[in-house]
């Protein structure tokens, strides 16, 4: 599981990441990050998993992979940022093996994107 403090619950800072941040996706992930520089705050996530994906008990599900593969991501994230992860449709019937995988290319496609727009 993921503290409290390493998760995103308000509806605007999932619209901050979302409208500010830079957005790439795959398959069955697509991901926003949000760098805010100079804060001390810890870095967060979200998780959003809609109808399409299936009931409430596979939403629950994804959203539960998700949480535990995002714990050993936390500390690669810079410190304020705030990340949104939304499942798409086909997160539902994947292996955790593929969704590690996913996770892991969007994680390093947006942290690179990043640091190379802190860098200029």
């Amino acid at each position: 599981m993921l503290p409290a403090e390493a998760r995103i619950r308000r509806r605007a800072d999932f619209s901050a990441a979302v409208r500010g941040g830079s957005r790439t996706g795959r398959a069955l992930l697509t991901a926003h990050l949000l760098v805010r520089t100079g804060s001390e705050e810890p870095a967060r996530v979200g998780f959003v998993v809609s109808r399409a994906v299936g009931g409430a008990v596979v939403r629950n599900k994804v959203r539960r992979r998700l949480r535990a593969l995002m714990r050993g991501h936390m500390e690669s994230l810079p410190r304020g940022s705030l990340l949104v992860v939304r499942a798409n449709p086909r997160a539902a019937s994947a292996r955790q093996s593929d969704l590690a995988a996913e996770l892991d290319l969007v994680i390093d496609k947006l942290l690179r994107r990043q640091v190379g727009a802190l860098s200029r």
